[in-house]
């Protein structure tokens, strides 16, 4: 169930990505983003009691799904980006947090809290602190991790071959940076046409829920 929800998140990290960069319009990625959220919450409920796992995992599954939720509601509802903002501020570092606690028992998935984490405080620098000149990197970045942190390990938990090892953590990490590298070199090519992520009902990450 944690890996559907993550593979949903992808989805909506897509969405989100292409609307921040003006190519999808902003009502059309918070549509999506309450759908994606609400499933996220009711799931997140029923797993909450599946594994020994699962308080964690429910937290972060709880997060990401509030967090679409909000961004959605955020445009539907013609909040303003400040609120949204800070509540990514708060959710980037409990994701730093819940980083730490898988680092033992699953390593790549703490790489993934990683990652979103960083697209959480891109949402924070944009949404709370007015850093708009970083719209096209967060929209460049949210479209690449899309995939490379929601989709591709969502197939991965599905097929029963989620890896546990170091190894595979270390090679996630290098990949997973350069997916960021490559998100900024195309946001200073300036391809695309930035909106405010709030604007958009820009999702913060997705993650195992």
């Amino acid at each position: 169930m944690a890996y559907l929800c993550l593979l949903l998140s992808g989805a909506a990290l897509l969405v989100n990505g292409l609307a921040t960069l003006g190519r999808l319009p902003r009502r059309d990625a918070a549509v999506l983003s309450l759908a994606v959220g609400g499933t996220q919450l009711v799931l997140g409920v029923v797993h909450s009691a599946s594994t020994a796992e699962a308080p964690l995992t429910a937290a972060g599954i709880f997060l990401f799904g509030l967090t679409y939720v909000y961004a959605g509601l955020d445009v539907v509802l013609g909040l303003g980006s400040k609120g949204l903002g800070w509540f990514c501020g708060m959710v980037a570092f409990v994701g730093l947090l819940l980083a730490a606690a898988w680092l033992g028992a699953d390593p790549l998935l703490a790489v993934l809290w990683l990652a979103w984490a960083a697209l959480w405080g891109l949402l924070f620098a944009s949404s709370a602190l007015g850093r708009t000149n970083l719209d096209l990197f967060t929209g460049w970045a949210l479209v690449l991790a899309s995939q490379t942190t929601a989709t591709v390990p969502a197939f991965l938990g599905l097929a029963g071959a989620w890896p546990l090892g170091p190894q595979a953590a270390v090679v996630a990490a290098v990949f997973l940076a350069a997916v960021f590298v490559a998100a900024r070199g195309l946001a200073r090519r300036g391809a695309g046409t930035p909106r405010r992520a709030s604007e958009v009902g820009s999702g913060a990450g997705a993650g195992p829920g």
